[in-house]
């Protein structure tokens, strides 16, 4: 497999050493990198044809001409970049000044297809299981923040929410229920491939999800297992890094066999007295053969308030690994969602 070739071209060398350590430290034999510091060198190298995978050119070095090279990810690094401002949709432009971290994190992110190439080849779509022991606990936003995390970590992440009756829709710009009746044709008749009966229908407010049905699964006709069958064909399609299933409180075997299923289950529970007694109840009930599967959030934490988590008489049969700050119902709808959250932040990286 031939190494992709990586072209950083700016005439100031002091800005462009950095990027050269960055890309050795990092990627050392697996890329061709060459740095071009002098304009006419680069002149004459781009008036013939060339092939590049990632080209991160300086504004005064940019011309559209090097549109019509086969150039996979053209980068422009800008000194006068405004937020906001209107560019063509097939070139990324960087502000030239900010941290090199943060530009390397950019380039690094929307080039993972080329730079992660080998490493992402065996990797497969993981499922993660969100759920909780009783509700009130902020399951669903909880979700909501890690997906939204996730995908600011370049994770590609679909969002499926599996209540049997669903309330999800309020956080969301849109809403709207899907209406193709051929979709609720497909799930209520003989199952075949989930994912492909609903994918047209799959939309984005900064992560993928499903939208909610137009009614109950019990109204619809829909079984449960609607939701496993949905998450392992989804899989089997590697289309997304993550997909993440958000699952209502009851505990039966169909939440089992999603249990099962899930590569990490994240069980949400609050510091109030009668959300840990419910959450002992539920983990007293589940089949922990496999201790690292699980990862517990506290969610809605204040700090002034009584902690039933810390209470010395209290015993538990779960670790929380990360508390959740409490988050104004207002910051919770559509792409207003709050990602800078610490706890939200390091609980996406519990996953990742």
């Amino acid at each position: 497999m031939a190494r992709p070739r990586v072209i950083v071209a700016d005439t100031d060398e002091s800005y462009v050493i950095p990027l050269q350590k960055k890309f050795a430290e990092l990627f050392a034999d697996k890329i061709d990198l060459e740095i071009i510091t002098d304009k006419d060198y680069f002149n004459q190298l781009f008036s013939l044809s060339q092939h590049a995978d990632i080209l991160l050119v300086s504004d005064t070095l940019y011309n559209s001409g090097l549109k019509k090279h086969d150039i996979r990810h053209l980068m422009i690094l800008s000194e006068h970049y405004e937020p906001g401002q209107t560019d063509e949709l097939d070139i990324c432009r960087l502000f030239k000044y900010t941290s090199v971290r943060e530009i390397f994190n950019e380039i690094t992110g929307r080039c993972k297809d080329t730079l992660y190439a080998e490493q992402d080849a065996g990797k497969e779509t993981k499922i993660i299981l969100i759920t909780s022991a009783s509700g009130g606990v902020g399951k669903t936003s909880v979700a909501f923040g890690l997906c939204r995390c996730l995908e600011r970590n370049y994770k590609k992440t679909l969002y499926v929410n599996a209540d049997r009756l669903q309330s999800f829709q309020w956080m969301l710009e849109n809403g709207e229920p899907i209406r193709d009746a051929s979709v609720y044709a497909g799930l209520s008749g003989n199952l075949g491939n989930v994912y492909r009966i609903v994918r047209h229908v799959i939309r984005k407010e900064g992560f993928s999800y499903l939208p909610p049905f137009k009614a109950a699964l019990m109204s619809l006709g829909i079984p449960y297992r609607v939701f496993a069958l949905l998450a392992e064909a989804a899989r089997k399609e590697q289309e997304y890094d993550y997909i993440v299933i958000d699952a209502d409180s009851v505990f039966d075997e169909e939440k089992a066999a999603l249990m099962q299923l899930a590569d990490k289950i994240l069980i949400v529970t609050k510091q109030t007295e009668y959300a840990v007694k419910a959450t002992n109840e539920l983990i007293q009930n589940v089949n922990r053969n496999n201790s690292d599967k699980y990862i517990f959030l506290c969610n809605d934490f204040k700090k002034e308030e009584e902690n039933a988590l810390l209470l010395p008489t209290a015993a538990h049969r779960f670790t929380v690994s990360e508390y959740i700050e409490h988050l104004p119902a207002y910051e919770m709808k559509g792409s207003g969602l709050p990602v800078q959250t610490p706890g939200l932040q390091k609980a996406a990286f519990l996953i990742m």
